[in-house]
């Protein structure tokens, strides 16, 4: 007998634990959380791009809009990816047209 087998025990391989033969019972949980994923996070977010994309398709001269830094003003002029917007008497800011942020209602301006 060795110093070795007096302190240090041998580790043998249990037995391999019976398959139940599940099969897609073992994924259920995983295509729920897809599944929760899909319905609370990526719709939505699809909807709201879908939303920003027809209110830029949309926008025109004389339009009260918000712009991301929180801006408000009129636009002027709509190009193909840039907007002017006036924010005040002579002051006109060119913005990239993924910046505006909201459309508001006319006469929003005045009432602030």
């Amino acid at each position: 007998m060795s110093w070795n087998n007096l302190f240090i025990s041998n580790a043998y391989a249990q037995a391999a634990a019976p398959s139940s033969g599940a099969g897609i019972t073992d994924f259920l949980p995983l295509i729920g959380l897809v599944a929760v994923f899909y319905f609370l996070i990526l719709r939505p977010q699809q909807a709201r791009a879908k939303e920003q994309k027809t209110m830029l398709g949309a926008l025109q001269k004389g339009d009260e809009v918000v712009v991301l830094g929180g801006a408000l003003g009129r636009v002027v002029k709509v190009g193909d990816s840039y907007v002017s917007v006036e924010v005040a008497d002579g002051v006109t800011l060119n913005v990239q047209k993924g910046a505006i942020q909201t459309v508001l209602p006319k006469g929003t301006i005045k009432s602030i």
